[in-house]
């Protein structure tokens, strides 16, 4: 596990470096020395806090930006990892892939529908939209103005703000990814 320095020490020097600024210039917005700055660069010492709030301020990034952990450049998810949210007596799972999290504005799921099972939706958030791949099976969508229905291979686009329902079409299982984004 990385020490907090050394933590620290990465955010830093990449936040600067993604804002074109060099030590002197970084120094000059901050407050804080340029030795000061190399040595927290460098991961050495433990900058104090306020050391750690000028920096945070003379680059206009909020202070957690500074302390959090950086993250993978890829992320893995295994579906057999998941625990499913279930509907309709458990003949519809619901993994959540990614969700809607880190102001990401959009989450992915991936579905999987028992031949005849259903749910209802209420509304989403204002303007969301939805996007549905279906690879095996068929699914229906409704809403009060329509009716849509797809098959494998096929995929929607549609307002989720409103009340929806979805329902298996035919008499295999009804395998999808949805994307639900939102503004």
């Amino acid at each position: 596990m990385e020490r907090m320095n050394e933590i620290v020490a990465g955010n830093i020097r990449r936040l600067r470096e993604e804002k074109g600024l060099t030590m002197e210039e970084l120094a000059r917005l901050s407050g804080v020395s340029r030795s000061m700055l190399a040595q927290v660069e460098r991961g050495e010492g433990n900058p104090t806090l306020s050391t750690l709030w000028k920096l945070s301020n003379g680059m206009k990034v909020p202070f957690h930006a500074l302390t959090m952990s950086p993250k993978a450049p890829y992320e893995v998810v295994r579906t057999a990892e998941l625990q499913p949210i279930l509907e309709d007596g458990g003949k519809v799972k619901n993994f959540t892939l990614f969700p809607d999290d880190e102001n990401r504005r959009f989450s992915v799921y991936y579905m999987e529908l028992e031949p005849g099972s259903s749910w209802r939706s209420e509304p989403h958030l204002r303007g969301t939209a939805e996007f549905i791949t279906v690879f095996t099976g068929g699914l229906e969508i409704s809403t009060a103005e329509r009716t849509i229905a797809i098959g494998a291979g096929e995929s929607v686009r549609f307002s989720g703000d409103v009340d929806h329902g979805y329902r298996s079409l035919g008499e295999e299982k009804t395998v999808l990814h949805m994307i639900l984004y939102n503004p």
